[in-house]
Protein backbone atom coordinates (compact mmCIF):
# COMPACT_ATOMS: atom_id res chain seq x y z
CA UNK A 1 0.00 0.00 0.00
CA UNK A 2 2.56 2.67 1.01
CA UNK A 3 4.63 1.22 -2.15
CA UNK A 4 1.32 2.22 -4.41
CA UNK A 5 0.93 5.30 -2.56
CA UNK A 6 4.47 6.64 -3.15
CA UNK A 7 4.13 5.71 -7.08
CA UNK A 8 1.24 7.70 -6.99
CA UNK A 9 2.27 10.63 -5.54
CA UNK A 10 5.57 10.13 -7.86
CA UNK A 11 3.03 10.19 -10.61
CA UNK A 12 1.48 13.29 -9.88
CA UNK A 13 4.45 15.19 -9.44
CA UNK A 14 5.46 14.38 -12.56
CA UNK A 15 2.43 15.76 -14.46
CA UNK A 16 2.81 19.44 -12.35
CA UNK A 17 6.09 19.18 -13.44
CA UNK A 18 5.50 18.67 -17.09
CA UNK A 19 2.39 21.41 -16.93
CA UNK A 20 4.58 23.81 -15.32
CA UNK A 21 7.34 23.39 -17.34
CA UNK A 22 8.36 25.50 -20.77
CA UNK A 23 6.61 23.12 -23.53
CA UNK A 24 9.14 23.25 -26.54
CA UNK A 25 8.06 24.23 -30.11
CA UNK A 26 6.88 21.17 -32.17
CA UNK A 27 9.90 20.64 -35.68
CA UNK A 28 7.03 22.27 -37.40
CA UNK A 29 5.77 24.96 -35.41
CA UNK A 30 9.66 25.91 -35.52
CA UNK A 31 9.74 25.57 -39.14
CA UNK A 32 6.94 28.31 -39.54
CA UNK A 33 8.59 31.54 -40.48
CA UNK A 34 8.04 34.68 -38.37
CA UNK A 35 6.50 37.59 -40.37
CA UNK A 36 6.36 41.39 -40.52
CA UNK A 37 4.47 43.06 -42.64
CA UNK A 38 5.54 47.06 -42.50
CA UNK A 39 3.08 49.25 -44.15
CA UNK A 40 3.04 53.07 -44.97
CA UNK A 41 0.66 55.25 -44.95
CA UNK A 42 -0.05 57.15 -48.18
CA UNK A 43 3.47 56.58 -49.23
CA UNK A 44 3.40 56.90 -53.39
CA UNK A 45 4.86 53.79 -55.84
CA UNK A 46 7.80 56.04 -56.62
CA UNK A 47 8.79 57.54 -53.32
CA UNK A 48 11.66 55.36 -53.02
CA UNK A 49 14.69 55.14 -54.33
CA UNK A 50 14.53 51.87 -55.56
CA UNK A 51 11.46 52.80 -57.29
CA UNK A 52 13.49 55.82 -59.22
CA UNK A 53 13.13 58.83 -56.29
CA UNK A 54 15.95 60.86 -56.86
CA UNK A 55 15.15 63.54 -53.99
CA UNK A 56 14.29 62.07 -50.66
CA UNK A 57 16.82 59.17 -48.84
CA UNK A 58 15.75 56.19 -48.64
CA UNK A 59 19.05 53.82 -48.32
CA UNK A 60 17.76 51.16 -46.21
CA UNK A 61 14.35 50.38 -47.71
CA UNK A 62 17.04 50.63 -51.46
CA UNK A 63 19.24 48.04 -49.34
CA UNK A 64 16.05 45.50 -48.54
CA UNK A 65 15.01 45.72 -52.08
CA UNK A 66 18.74 44.62 -53.23
CA UNK A 67 18.59 41.74 -50.89
CA UNK A 68 15.48 40.98 -51.32
CA UNK A 69 12.54 40.82 -53.97
CA UNK A 70 10.99 44.38 -55.81
CA UNK A 71 7.36 43.79 -57.20
CA UNK A 72 6.50 46.03 -59.99
CA UNK A 73 3.05 45.42 -60.52
CA UNK A 74 1.56 45.22 -56.51
CA UNK A 75 -1.87 46.75 -55.52
CA UNK A 76 -3.24 48.01 -52.69
CA UNK A 77 -7.09 46.56 -51.44
CA UNK A 78 -8.05 50.18 -52.41
CA UNK A 79 -7.75 54.05 -53.01
CA UNK A 80 -7.98 55.39 -49.41
CA UNK A 81 -7.10 53.90 -46.20
CA UNK A 82 -9.78 51.97 -44.59
CA UNK A 83 -10.95 49.75 -47.45
CA UNK A 84 -7.83 48.72 -48.33
CA UNK A 85 -6.93 47.79 -44.77
CA UNK A 86 -10.08 45.37 -44.52
CA UNK A 87 -9.02 43.84 -47.72
CA UNK A 88 -5.55 43.18 -46.49
CA UNK A 89 -7.03 41.48 -43.43
CA UNK A 90 -10.12 40.03 -44.70
CA UNK A 91 -8.38 38.53 -47.98
CA UNK A 92 -11.42 39.62 -50.18
CA UNK A 93 -11.41 41.93 -52.71
CA UNK A 94 -13.15 45.78 -52.14
CA UNK A 95 -16.41 44.53 -53.24
CA UNK A 96 -17.02 41.43 -50.97
CA UNK A 97 -14.25 42.62 -48.07
CA UNK A 98 -16.43 44.01 -45.03
CA UNK A 99 -15.18 47.92 -44.87
CA UNK A 100 -15.32 49.42 -48.56
CA UNK A 101 -14.75 53.22 -47.95
CA UNK A 102 -13.73 55.64 -45.05
CA UNK A 103 -16.73 56.41 -43.39
CA UNK A 104 -16.83 59.87 -42.83
CA UNK A 105 -20.13 60.98 -41.47
CA UNK A 106 -21.55 57.90 -41.55
CA UNK A 107 -21.61 55.38 -38.19
CA UNK A 108 -18.97 54.13 -36.98
CA UNK A 109 -20.04 50.72 -37.38
CA UNK A 110 -19.36 50.67 -40.85
CA UNK A 111 -15.89 50.93 -40.85
CA UNK A 112 -15.79 48.37 -38.54
CA UNK A 113 -14.81 44.46 -38.73
CA UNK A 114 -17.88 42.07 -37.47
CA UNK A 115 -17.11 39.12 -35.50
CA UNK A 116 -18.06 36.52 -38.38
CA UNK A 117 -14.97 38.16 -40.40
CA UNK A 118 -12.19 35.83 -40.11
CA UNK A 119 -8.78 37.85 -40.00
CA UNK A 120 -4.95 36.94 -41.08
CA UNK A 121 -4.43 37.53 -37.82
CA UNK A 122 -6.61 34.94 -36.58
CA UNK A 123 -5.24 32.56 -38.90
CA UNK A 124 -2.44 33.04 -37.95
CA UNK A 125 -3.01 32.60 -34.26
CA UNK A 126 -4.90 29.85 -34.54
CA UNK A 127 -1.83 28.14 -36.35
CA UNK A 128 0.51 28.84 -33.37
CA UNK A 129 1.83 32.26 -33.63
CA UNK A 130 2.04 35.25 -31.51
CA UNK A 131 0.57 38.16 -33.08
CA UNK A 132 0.51 41.97 -32.58
CA UNK A 133 -0.74 45.20 -34.42
CA UNK A 134 1.35 48.42 -33.96
CA UNK A 135 0.20 51.67 -35.26
CA UNK A 136 -2.90 52.13 -37.22
CA UNK A 137 -5.96 49.95 -36.93
CA UNK A 138 -9.04 51.57 -38.88
CA UNK A 139 -11.13 48.96 -38.92
CA UNK A 140 -13.36 49.27 -35.14
CA UNK A 141 -13.09 51.72 -32.53
CA UNK A 142 -13.92 52.19 -28.79
CA UNK A 143 -17.18 53.95 -28.21
CA UNK A 144 -19.50 52.24 -30.61
CA UNK A 145 -17.70 49.94 -32.72
CA UNK A 146 -16.25 47.68 -30.23
CA UNK A 147 -17.18 44.90 -32.52
CA UNK A 148 -13.99 45.25 -34.85
CA UNK A 149 -11.30 46.10 -32.16
CA UNK A 150 -7.84 44.35 -32.59
CA UNK A 151 -8.07 41.77 -29.66
CA UNK A 152 -11.42 40.46 -31.22
CA UNK A 153 -9.88 39.94 -34.29
CA UNK A 154 -6.82 37.82 -33.92
CA UNK A 155 -4.01 39.77 -32.45
CA UNK A 156 -2.47 39.23 -29.06
CA UNK A 157 -1.17 42.83 -28.67
CA UNK A 158 -2.15 46.30 -29.71
CA UNK A 159 -0.80 49.49 -29.44
CA UNK A 160 -1.55 52.67 -31.50
CA UNK A 161 -4.46 54.25 -33.17
CA UNK A 162 -8.57 52.88 -32.99
CA UNK A 163 -9.81 55.50 -34.80
CA UNK A 164 -8.33 57.11 -38.02
CA UNK A 165 -8.86 60.49 -37.53
CA UNK A 166 -7.27 60.24 -34.86
CA UNK A 167 -4.32 59.01 -36.95
CA UNK A 168 -4.12 62.26 -38.53
CA UNK A 169 -2.36 63.92 -35.63
CA UNK A 170 1.68 62.63 -35.65
CA UNK A 171 1.59 64.33 -31.53
CA UNK A 172 -1.21 62.86 -29.97
CA UNK A 173 -1.84 62.83 -26.26
CA UNK A 174 -2.84 59.81 -25.91
CA UNK A 175 -3.00 56.44 -27.75
CA UNK A 176 -4.22 52.77 -27.08
CA UNK A 177 -2.71 49.74 -25.18
CA UNK A 178 -4.82 46.78 -25.86
CA UNK A 179 -8.29 48.22 -25.00
CA UNK A 180 -6.84 51.11 -22.44
CA UNK A 181 -5.92 54.87 -23.25
CA UNK A 182 -2.05 55.35 -22.49
CA UNK A 183 -1.57 59.13 -22.00
CA UNK A 184 1.21 60.78 -23.61
CA UNK A 185 2.56 64.02 -22.21
CA UNK A 186 2.00 65.88 -25.89
CA UNK A 187 -0.54 69.05 -25.06
CA UNK A 188 -3.52 69.35 -27.61
CA UNK A 189 -5.23 72.57 -28.53
CA UNK A 190 -8.53 72.21 -27.38
CA UNK A 191 -11.40 73.28 -29.21
CA UNK A 192 -12.62 76.60 -29.32
CA UNK A 193 -9.05 77.59 -29.32
CA UNK A 194 -7.34 79.05 -32.26
CA UNK A 195 -5.91 75.97 -34.42
CA UNK A 196 -7.49 73.38 -32.46
CA UNK A 197 -6.52 69.74 -33.12
CA UNK A 198 -2.96 70.17 -33.06
CA UNK A 199 0.34 69.62 -30.55
CA UNK A 200 1.53 72.65 -29.08
CA UNK A 201 4.23 71.43 -27.20
CA UNK A 202 5.21 68.32 -29.89
CA UNK A 203 7.19 65.77 -27.22
CA UNK A 204 6.59 62.09 -28.27
CA UNK A 205 6.26 61.63 -32.17
CA UNK A 206 3.71 58.32 -32.27
CA UNK A 207 5.98 56.35 -35.22
CA UNK A 208 9.06 56.59 -33.27
CA UNK A 209 6.81 54.83 -29.75
CA UNK A 210 5.91 52.41 -32.46
CA UNK A 211 9.51 51.54 -33.94
CA UNK A 212 10.24 50.75 -29.73
CA UNK A 213 7.38 48.81 -29.93
CA UNK A 214 7.91 46.65 -32.98
CA UNK A 215 11.53 46.11 -31.56
CA UNK A 216 10.19 45.18 -27.78
CA UNK A 217 7.38 42.82 -29.45
CA UNK A 218 9.60 40.83 -31.49
CA UNK A 219 12.52 40.56 -28.79
CA UNK A 220 9.68 39.37 -26.39
CA UNK A 221 8.85 36.84 -29.23
CA UNK A 222 11.95 35.25 -30.35
CA UNK A 223 11.85 31.85 -29.16
CA UNK A 224 8.49 31.34 -31.18
CA UNK A 225 6.68 32.05 -34.61
CA UNK A 226 5.30 35.80 -34.27
CA UNK A 227 3.25 37.68 -37.22
CA UNK A 228 3.88 41.68 -36.45
CA UNK A 229 1.37 44.14 -38.19
CA UNK A 230 3.49 47.03 -37.98
CA UNK A 231 1.36 49.66 -39.63
CA UNK A 232 2.98 53.42 -39.62
CA UNK A 233 1.00 56.81 -40.16
CA UNK A 234 4.10 58.39 -42.22
CA UNK A 235 3.92 59.96 -44.41
CA UNK A 236 0.36 60.68 -43.93
CA UNK A 237 -0.23 64.50 -43.66
CA UNK A 238 -1.01 65.62 -39.96
CA UNK A 239 -4.33 67.16 -41.32
CA UNK A 240 -5.14 69.10 -37.74
CA UNK A 241 -1.73 71.52 -38.17
CA UNK A 242 -2.66 71.51 -41.92
CA UNK A 243 -6.06 73.00 -41.18
CA UNK A 244 -4.13 75.60 -38.82
CA UNK A 245 -1.20 76.53 -40.30
CA UNK A 246 -0.87 75.04 -43.90
CA UNK A 247 1.81 72.71 -43.05
CA UNK A 248 0.53 69.24 -42.27
CA UNK A 249 4.21 67.61 -42.64
CA UNK A 250 4.71 67.53 -38.96
CA UNK A 251 7.54 65.55 -38.05
CA UNK A 252 10.03 66.20 -34.54
CA UNK A 253 13.08 67.52 -37.19
CA UNK A 254 13.64 67.84 -41.20
CA UNK A 255 16.78 65.94 -40.92
CA UNK A 256 19.42 65.60 -44.10
CA UNK A 257 16.55 68.40 -45.41
CA UNK A 258 16.76 71.04 -43.15
CA UNK A 259 19.40 73.38 -45.31
CA UNK A 260 17.12 72.39 -48.54
CA UNK A 261 15.50 75.68 -49.99
CA UNK A 262 12.16 74.49 -50.37
CA UNK A 263 9.34 75.60 -48.41
CA UNK A 264 9.11 73.06 -44.99
CA UNK A 265 6.13 71.14 -46.23
CA UNK A 266 8.60 69.92 -48.60
CA UNK A 267 11.24 69.13 -45.95
CA UNK A 268 8.78 67.87 -43.59
CA UNK A 269 7.32 65.65 -46.21
CA UNK A 270 10.56 64.08 -47.21
CA UNK A 271 11.88 64.22 -43.56
CA UNK A 272 9.20 61.99 -42.56
CA UNK A 273 9.86 59.45 -45.45
CA UNK A 274 13.36 59.15 -44.27
CA UNK A 275 12.78 58.80 -40.65
CA UNK A 276 10.74 55.76 -41.69
CA UNK A 277 13.09 54.46 -43.91
CA UNK A 278 15.78 54.71 -40.50
CA UNK A 279 12.74 53.06 -38.52
CA UNK A 280 12.88 49.84 -41.25
CA UNK A 281 16.42 49.41 -41.07
CA UNK A 282 16.40 49.30 -37.46
CA UNK A 283 14.19 46.31 -37.65
CA UNK A 284 16.20 44.96 -40.62
CA UNK A 285 19.17 45.08 -37.95
CA UNK A 286 17.56 43.98 -34.74
CA UNK A 287 16.35 40.48 -36.61
CA UNK A 288 19.92 40.01 -37.31
CA UNK A 289 20.59 40.42 -33.43
CA UNK A 290 18.53 38.79 -32.56
CA UNK A 291 19.79 35.91 -35.18
CA UNK A 292 16.17 36.22 -36.51
CA UNK A 293 16.93 37.07 -39.87
CA UNK A 294 17.18 33.85 -41.71
CA UNK A 295 13.27 32.95 -39.63
CA UNK A 296 11.70 36.06 -41.01
CA UNK A 297 9.98 37.30 -43.76
CA UNK A 298 9.63 41.20 -43.70
CA UNK A 299 7.32 42.97 -46.26
CA UNK A 300 7.38 46.81 -47.07
CA UNK A 301 4.84 48.46 -48.79
CA UNK A 302 2.16 51.48 -48.58
CA UNK A 303 -1.39 51.33 -48.07
CA UNK A 304 -2.49 53.30 -51.30
CA UNK A 305 -0.85 56.25 -53.18
CA UNK A 306 0.88 59.13 -52.30
CA UNK A 307 -1.82 62.39 -51.19
CA UNK A 308 -1.46 66.05 -51.42
CA UNK A 309 -2.89 66.91 -47.99
CA UNK A 310 0.10 68.88 -46.60
CA UNK A 311 0.60 71.58 -48.10
CA UNK A 312 3.83 70.41 -49.70
CA UNK A 313 4.10 70.68 -53.70
CA UNK A 314 2.88 67.13 -54.26
CA UNK A 315 4.87 67.11 -57.54
CA UNK A 316 7.91 68.13 -56.53
CA UNK A 317 9.28 64.37 -55.80
CA UNK A 318 7.38 62.64 -58.63
CA UNK A 319 5.91 60.39 -56.08
CA UNK A 320 3.70 58.70 -58.77
CA UNK A 321 6.74 57.55 -60.44
CA UNK A 322 5.73 56.57 -63.90
CA UNK A 323 1.93 56.14 -63.34
CA UNK A 324 -0.88 59.05 -62.96
CA UNK A 325 -3.02 59.59 -60.18
CA UNK A 326 -3.15 60.41 -56.50
CA UNK A 327 -4.45 58.76 -53.38
CA UNK A 328 -8.67 58.95 -54.32
CA UNK A 329 -7.95 58.13 -57.79
CA UNK A 330 -8.75 54.41 -59.70
CA UNK A 331 -6.20 55.29 -61.83
CA UNK A 332 -2.48 52.72 -60.88
CA UNK A 333 -1.26 56.26 -59.40
CA UNK A 334 -3.85 55.59 -56.55
CA UNK A 335 -3.68 52.00 -55.92
CA UNK A 336 -0.13 50.53 -57.64
CA UNK A 337 1.74 50.57 -54.25
CA UNK A 338 5.49 49.72 -53.50
CA UNK A 339 6.37 45.98 -52.58
CA UNK A 340 9.37 45.06 -51.42
CA UNK A 341 10.09 41.74 -49.47
CA UNK A 342 13.31 39.83 -47.67
CA UNK A 343 13.57 36.75 -46.08
CA UNK A 344 17.57 36.03 -46.27
CA UNK A 345 18.54 32.61 -47.62
CA UNK A 346 14.51 31.64 -49.16
CA UNK A 347 14.56 35.10 -51.14
CA UNK A 348 17.62 35.44 -53.29
CA UNK A 349 18.70 38.60 -53.40
CA UNK A 350 18.69 41.49 -56.16
CA UNK A 351 15.14 40.02 -57.64
CA UNK A 352 12.75 41.63 -59.51
CA UNK A 353 9.37 39.97 -60.03
CA UNK A 354 6.21 41.28 -62.33
CA UNK A 355 3.86 39.31 -61.20
CA UNK A 356 0.35 41.12 -60.62
CA UNK A 357 -0.92 40.72 -57.21
CA UNK A 358 -2.85 42.59 -54.39
CA UNK A 359 -3.56 43.30 -50.44
CA UNK A 360 -6.20 40.26 -50.53
CA UNK A 361 -3.45 38.06 -51.48
CA UNK A 362 -1.43 38.14 -48.66
CA UNK A 363 -4.42 36.26 -46.30
CA UNK A 364 -2.95 32.93 -48.74
CA UNK A 365 0.43 33.52 -48.72
CA UNK A 366 0.63 34.11 -45.37
CA UNK A 367 -1.52 30.61 -44.56
CA UNK A 368 0.66 28.42 -46.86
CA UNK A 369 3.86 29.93 -45.49
CA UNK A 370 2.59 28.93 -42.06
CA UNK A 371 1.15 25.92 -42.83
CA UNK A 372 -2.52 25.98 -42.45
CA UNK A 373 -5.67 26.40 -44.27
CA UNK A 374 -6.65 29.81 -46.18
CA UNK A 375 -10.76 30.72 -45.06
CA UNK A 376 -12.82 29.04 -48.17
CA UNK A 377 -14.35 32.43 -48.39
CA UNK A 378 -11.98 34.67 -49.83
CA UNK A 379 -10.19 36.63 -53.07
CA UNK A 380 -7.01 35.32 -51.87
CA UNK A 381 -4.36 33.68 -54.12
CA UNK A 382 -0.82 32.87 -52.84
CA UNK A 383 2.40 34.96 -53.80
CA UNK A 384 4.63 32.24 -52.08
CA UNK A 385 5.71 30.46 -55.42
CA UNK A 386 7.08 34.00 -56.65
CA UNK A 387 8.78 34.63 -53.09
CA UNK A 388 10.38 31.52 -53.11
CA UNK A 389 11.61 31.44 -56.61
CA UNK A 390 9.02 29.01 -57.97
CA UNK A 391 7.33 31.03 -61.08
CA UNK A 392 6.31 27.75 -62.70
CA UNK A 393 4.09 26.95 -59.61
CA UNK A 394 2.25 30.73 -59.33
CA UNK A 395 -1.20 31.03 -59.74
CA UNK A 396 -2.54 34.35 -61.34
CA UNK A 397 -5.82 36.72 -60.74
CA UNK A 398 -7.80 36.99 -64.07
CA UNK A 399 -9.55 39.86 -62.28
CA UNK A 400 -8.36 42.59 -59.87
CA UNK A 401 -11.43 44.58 -58.72
CA UNK A 402 -11.45 47.82 -57.02
CA UNK A 403 -13.89 50.83 -56.27
CA UNK A 404 -14.16 53.85 -54.47
CA UNK A 405 -17.38 55.65 -52.60
CA UNK A 406 -16.51 59.12 -52.51
CA UNK A 407 -17.61 61.59 -55.37
CA UNK A 408 -20.17 59.35 -56.89
CA UNK A 409 -19.42 55.64 -57.21
CA UNK A 410 -16.66 54.55 -58.95
CA UNK A 411 -15.06 50.45 -60.01
CA UNK A 412 -11.95 50.10 -61.63
CA UNK A 413 -11.18 46.46 -62.78
CA UNK A 414 -7.56 44.93 -63.66
CA UNK A 415 -8.22 42.19 -66.79
CA UNK A 416 -5.31 39.43 -66.88
CA UNK A 417 -2.43 41.59 -65.13
CA UNK A 418 -2.89 44.34 -68.17
CA UNK A 419 -5.97 45.50 -69.13
CA UNK A 420 -7.27 48.41 -67.10
CA UNK A 421 -11.27 49.23 -67.04
CA UNK A 422 -11.97 52.55 -65.11
CA UNK A 423 -16.19 53.33 -64.58
CA UNK A 424 -15.72 56.98 -62.86
CA UNK A 425 -18.50 58.52 -60.73
CA UNK A 426 -21.71 56.34 -61.96
CA UNK A 427 -22.29 52.47 -62.63
CA UNK A 428 -23.68 53.40 -66.18
CA UNK A 429 -20.54 55.47 -66.96
CA UNK A 430 -19.31 54.19 -70.18
CA UNK A 431 -16.14 51.97 -69.55
CA UNK A 432 -12.31 53.63 -70.14
CA UNK A 433 -10.03 51.37 -70.94
CA UNK A 434 -6.13 51.46 -70.75
CA UNK A 435 -3.41 48.81 -71.96
CA UNK A 436 -0.81 48.87 -69.44
CA UNK A 437 1.87 46.84 -71.10
CA UNK A 438 2.17 50.09 -73.50
CA UNK A 439 0.75 52.92 -71.30
CA UNK A 440 0.99 52.80 -67.92
CA UNK A 441 0.53 55.87 -67.32
CA UNK A 442 -3.15 55.77 -68.40
CA UNK A 443 -3.22 58.51 -70.82
CA UNK A 444 -4.99 56.78 -73.91
CA UNK A 445 -8.55 55.36 -73.52
CA UNK A 446 -8.17 52.45 -76.05
CA UNK A 447 -11.70 51.11 -75.48
CA UNK A 448 -13.18 51.72 -79.19
CA UNK A 449 -10.52 49.85 -80.39
CA UNK A 450 -10.67 47.04 -78.16
CA UNK A 451 -14.48 45.54 -77.75
CA UNK A 452 -13.76 42.51 -76.85
CA UNK A 453 -11.91 43.49 -73.99
CA UNK A 454 -14.91 46.14 -73.02
CA UNK A 455 -17.51 43.74 -73.14
CA UNK A 456 -15.31 41.04 -70.85
CA UNK A 457 -15.37 43.29 -67.81
CA UNK A 458 -18.18 45.19 -68.47
CA UNK A 459 -19.81 41.35 -67.76
CA UNK A 460 -17.68 40.84 -64.84
CA UNK A 461 -18.36 44.19 -63.16
CA UNK A 462 -22.33 42.35 -63.10
CA UNK A 463 -21.43 40.19 -60.36
CA UNK A 464 -18.00 41.77 -59.07
CA UNK A 465 -19.57 42.89 -56.02
CA UNK A 466 -21.61 41.48 -53.31
CA UNK A 467 -24.35 44.04 -52.03
CA UNK A 468 -23.72 45.70 -48.70
CA UNK A 469 -25.93 47.68 -46.62
CA UNK A 470 -22.92 49.48 -44.83
CA UNK A 471 -22.10 50.47 -48.43
CA UNK A 472 -24.30 50.61 -50.86
CA UNK A 473 -24.36 51.80 -54.43
CA UNK A 474 -25.19 55.46 -53.34
CA UNK A 475 -28.14 57.07 -54.21
CA UNK A 476 -27.66 59.56 -56.78
CA UNK A 477 -24.68 57.61 -57.97
CA UNK A 478 -26.34 57.45 -61.76
CA UNK A 479 -26.16 61.36 -62.02
CA UNK A 480 -23.08 63.78 -62.60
Amino acid sequence: MNRMHFSLKLFLALIVALCSAVIPLSAKEADKPNIIFIMADDLGYGELGCYGQELIQTPRIDRMAREGMRFTQFYAGATVCAPSRSVLMTGQHHGHTRVRGNAGSKPPIVQALRPEDVTVAKVLKEAGYATALVGKWGLGDAGGAELGLPLKHGFDYFFGYLNQHHAHNHFPDFLWRNEQKISLPNKIKAVGESGAGYATNAVVFADDLFRDEALRFVKQNREKPFFLYWSMVVPHANNERNHALKDGANVPDYGPYADKEWPTPNKGHAAMITRMDGHVGQMLDHLKELGLAEKTLVIFTSDNGPHKESGHDPHLFKPYGPLRGFKRDLTDGGIRVPFIAQWPGRIKPDRETGHVAYFGDFMATAAELAETKCPSITDSISFAPTLLGRDKQQKRSEFLYWEFHERGFSQAVLYKGHWKGIRSEKVDAPLALYDLRKDIGEKSDVAEQNPKVVATINEYLKTARSESKDWPIPAGAFQR
